[in-house]
């Protein structure tokens, strides 16, 4: 265990997050642990001076003195401290991560925040691998994929994404945290389609109140093609009148077992332009791993029907660092991906929840190995040379705590083919209506100023019975002040 000893306590967690770039998921405390790492602040001849300590090694960083609100010297503070810590763990251990000192899930928004300073684009790109030691090139992806967001990005005021989780799955999958499950013998499914029904009907009242268009619908989960097709069929249709005119509707058909031409087609009928089809992998000793009920195969017949149905843009997921897999295991994936030549393709490095079957898995019982941090950035950046090659572009990325090497999810896409919904979720830039059980609508004030949620219970059987009460915690934040 590690002990914090710091001037800083409001920021623990914070520099919990620095300590596990270096040593993985450990526990930390600020009271006991048998390795001490001890931070003093002091502010001397217009200097912010911190100093951190370990065993007989020191770092001390200084900083101008900055005047501003408070919200904006405590977040100056922060990254002062956490960039003190991560200085001394670069010394002691001599590990450079590939993301330097940053932590938090969205890294373009450093790069938009110099940019809306006044840098141009390339200076921002600089000033991010300079300030926080990022390498050059994960710094350079961030710039390409700011080109890729150019006109797309933001939705205008009026305008929000809509969000409909459908949280059941064939199987679970041994890595998943979601608030989903396993369908089952299916008995759960029509109580919760009602319910959602429900919330459709009362935000469509809430939005017209608010005077608020839809821009683009995703229907995710979960597995929504888990479910039969005359209840996806019914969520569709209600969502769409409820709320028309959407420029977008995606709807996550991922698990290959569980699409066929009825469902498709009925997605096709219903204008659904973007689905997902998503092998992780196309071994199937992988799949068995995992807790994938279907095989490779059955990926390339589900890809090759929706083809054949008239689908111009498809998506493929694949996950980086799957437990068992070497670098070669992914290139074959990689090869095959490249073969069908999907519209986008999501590259995600695994992150393993502590909540998942696969850490027990991993950390307990020892049942499955996975490969190292060098292993998968290895994967990582082979998979960004091939995709670029073959003429796709990073659009969207963002990075989850206990990821694969401390990495990223990066979206690709070929031009043209970038999902608004995953760019205004990710970077936060258009509020987000989010209908069922585990869904969290969240709401821009001030054009990204400000950003408030409210979730939906995970539970489903939850969420069922207290439909209203989610509909009045969405109106409590979207009409606050009215």
């Amino acid at each position: 265990m590690i002990r914090i000893i710091t001037d800083a306590p409001e920021f623990f967690s914070d520099l919990g997050d620095v300590l596990r770039l270096f040593y993985g998921d450990i526990q930390i405390s600020l009271t006991e642990g048998d390795r001490v790492f001890e931070h003093h602040f002091a502010e001397t001849d217009g200097q912010w001076i911190d100093t951190w300590c370990c065993e007989e090694s020191e770092s001390v960083l200084a900083q101008p003195v900055f005047v501003g609100t408070a919200v904006e010297i405590k977040r100056l503070r922060k990254r002062q401290v956490k960039l003190g810590l991560y200085n001394l763990l670069k010394k002691l251990t001599g590990v450079r991560p590939p993301w330097g000192s940053l932590t938090g899930i969205r890294p373009t928004r450093l790069l938009y925040e110099a940019m809306e300073e006044g840098m141009d684009l390339e200076t921002a790109v600089h000033h991010v691998e300079m300030a926080y030691d990022v390498t050059p090139e994960k710094a350079a992806l961030l710039g390409d994929i700011a080109r890729m967001q150019r006109g797309i990005r933001e939705a205008r005021p009026d305008q929000f994404d809509l969000y409909i989780g459908i949280p059941f799955c064939k199987t679970r999958c041994s890595y998943c945290s979601f608030s989903a499950g396993e369908i089952g013998d299916g008995r759960r499914v029509g109580p919760y389609v009602e319910a959602l029904l429900r919330e459709i009907a009362l935000c469509r009242d809430l939005m017209a109140e608010a005077g608020m268009s839809v821009r683009a619908g995703y229907v995710g989960g979960g597995t929504p093609t888990a479910i039969p097709c005359g209840e996806l069929a019914r969520i569709l249709d209600a969502a769409q009148a409820a709320f028309p005119g959407a420029v977008e509707w995606t709807v996550e058909a991922g698990r290959p077992d569980t699409i066929d031409r009825e469902k498709l087609q009925m997605l096709r009928d219903r204008g659904v332009g973007r689905i997902s089809v998503n092998p992780q992998s196309f071994n199937d000793e992988t799949l068995r791993r995992i807790g994938r009920a279907h095989t490779g195969a059955e990926t390339l017949a589900a890809y090759a029907l929706a083809r054949e149905l008239g689908f111009e843009d498809i998506n493929m997921d694949l996950i980086a660092a799957l437990p068992g897999e070497t670098v070669r295991d992914f290139e074959h994936t990689l090869d095959v991906v490249e073969r069908l030549s999907p519209d986008s393709v999501t590259v995600h490095s695994l992150a393993i929840k502590r909540s998942s079957r696969l850490h027990e898995q991993l950390t307990v019982s020892g049942g499955h190995t996975q490969i190292g941090a060098e292993g998968a950035a290895e994967m990582i950046d082979t998979a960004h040379n091939r995709l670029t090659a073959a003429g796709y572009r990073p659009y969207y990325l963002y990075r989850q705590k206990y990821m694969a090497g401390n990495l990223e999810n990066v979206g690709y896409a070929r031009p043209g083919k970038a999902c608004l919904y995953n760019i205004g979720n990710m970077e936060e830039t258009v509020s987000v209506l989010a209908l069922g059980a585990g869904a969290i609508s969240k709401w821009l004030f001030d054009r990204t100023l400000r950003i408030e949620r409210a979730p939906n219970v995970r539970n489903i059987d939850e969420y069922i019975a207290r439909v209203e009460e989610m509909v009045e915690r969405k109106r409590a934040v979207i009409l606050q002040g009215r």
